[in-house]
């Protein structure tokens, strides 16, 4: 059993499809096929099961799939632990995060990691909580911003939380409109009232607007439902409707104009996230002291954020 056997079985298992596979290998198809030949004689079990124009796993390819993800991240660790023994002039690091942070604290962080280390390369995932735990567990992330605890207490493995900051949840409406209140905040029931630009149900921010307006027995006016969170923002600044936000994403965008819930306030708290049982390597490590002293200067900055307890 050797790496390039693994990788091409979880390339397949991946895309359903040997010749897909191949090409996302820069292989062959036939040299990938062998491959697999070779892994499946070595393990004495059929991993795929071969049909015209479907592939899927057998049960044995089923229990090797996250093992076989798990050696091909600690190969990779090692690789990039090896390269960073030069000083951080090189190397690669993997930091997943929900949407809303991608639009807001994650470009900073890029910036300033960017001019201190430019020689790393950075990959960004953007997914949702429970789905970014899943690749923190898979070994397919370093370091992830959860925006969820609930997430992080449904991982399979244990994780290493820290707490950044607490933000409150805001209204954002268009600048070039009327504001939508008069006040320093705005209730939930004048939200209800008006045109709503609501996030894909899959989206815990979603999830947390939806139960605040049943708790409060409330009705909101969705009028556009599922775009993602720049394509909301547009939505916004065009004055198309309003929507409840993380704070942090009204940040710096003059097109938008954020007021805060009033009492009771809806908030997130938001953690840096990494498993426990694999120590960061050197620039994962720069990397998470980037985003904790980022994070720092966004409670500094007092909008609508606060240090987590």
């Amino acid at each position: 059993m050797n790496l390039e056997q693994l990788r091409g079985f979880v390339e397949i298992a991946r895309l359903g499809n040997f010749t897909r596979a191949a090409e996302e290998l820069h292989l062959a198809q036939p040299s990938l096929s062998r491959q697999i030949s070779t892994l499946e004689r070595e393990l004495g079990s059929e991993l795929f099961h071969r049909a015209r124009g479907h592939i899927s796993l057998t049960a044995a390819g089923e229990v090797l799939l996250p093992y076989a993800r798990r050696m091909l991240a600690d190969a990779g660790s090692v690789r990039r632990e090896m390269a960073e023994i030069a000083g951080l002039r090189r190397g690669r690091v993997r930091l997943g995060a929900p949407p809303s942070l991608c639009a807001s604290i994650v470009p900073e962080v890029v910036g300033v990691f960017r001019a201190a280390h430019p020689g790393i390369e950075l990959e960004i995932t953007e997914r949702g909580s429970r789905g970014l735990v899943a690749a923190l567990a898979e070994g397919a992330l370093d370091l992830a911003l959860l925006a969820s605890s609930d997430a992080a207490a449904a991982s399979p493995v244990s994780l290493s939380r820290t707490p950044l900051l607490e933000e409150d949840l805001v209204v954002i409406s268009s600048a070039g409109q009327s504001p939508v209140s008069h006040g320093q905040a705005i209730a939930l029931a004048a939200v209800a009232d008006l045109p709503l630009i609501a996030f894909p149900r899959s989206y815990e921010l979603r999830a947390a607007t939806d139960a605040a307006f049943a708790a409060a027995g409330l009705d909101a006016e969705v009028v556009v439902e599922g775009p993602e969170m720049d394509t909301v923002l547009r939505f916004v600044e065009r004055g198309v409707g309003v929507a409840v936000v993380p704070a942090m994403v009204a940040l710096d965008r003059p097109g938008l104009r954020a007021v805060p819930l009033a009492s009771p306030k809806l908030t997130r708290t938001v953690s840096l996230a990494h498993r426990a049982d694999m120590a960061p390597t050197r620039a994962a490590a720069a990397l998470r002291d980037t985003i904790i002293a980022t994070a720092d200067a966004l409670v500094d900055s007092g909008d609508f954020v606060a240090k987590a307890v």
